[in-house]
């Protein structure tokens, strides 16, 4: 099995689909490593040599930040916009969304679930229950 910068990757995917399962390593990266170590994009990741493997992995290893260091990076990121009090941090601590969408409609993901104010529908008057 293939393990590359601790992901797993899927063994019947094409190498060039299978790279984009580590975090931080999208389509263009993917292309990126592929031409750099002269791989070919169609080779499937079960049929992939030891040496090929180690290649890659080197390569990541040295050039990129992936995975945990990646998603530390933001997250420390997301924390000093918040403790500077920038505008985005604003947004960031109140989870609404950061990039000016719109939030009178939309913006579901964001914010969650609708919460409904209000008791609802008030009971007629004269009957019980």
């Amino acid at each position: 099995m293939a393990r590359v910068a601790g992901v797993d990757l899927p063994k019947a995917k094409r190498l060039d689909i299978a790279l984009r399962y580590v975090y931080g390593i999208g389509p263009a990266i993917s292309d990126e490593i592929i031409k750099e170590l002269a791989l070919d994009p169609a080779k499937r990741v079960k049929d992939l040599s030891e040496e090929e493997v180690n290649k890659i992995n080197n390569l990541i290893t040295k050039n990129l930040k992936v995975e945990g260091d990646l998603r530390r990076e933001i997250q420390s990121n997301i924390k000093r916009l918040i403790e500077i009090g920038s505008y985005r941090g604003s947004r960031h601590r109140r989870n609404l969304p950061v990039r000016g969408q719109r939030t009178k409609t939309n913006a579901r993901t964001r914010r969650g679930k609708r919460k409904t104010v209000g008791a609802g529908k008030a009971p007629a008057p004269g009957k019980k229950g």
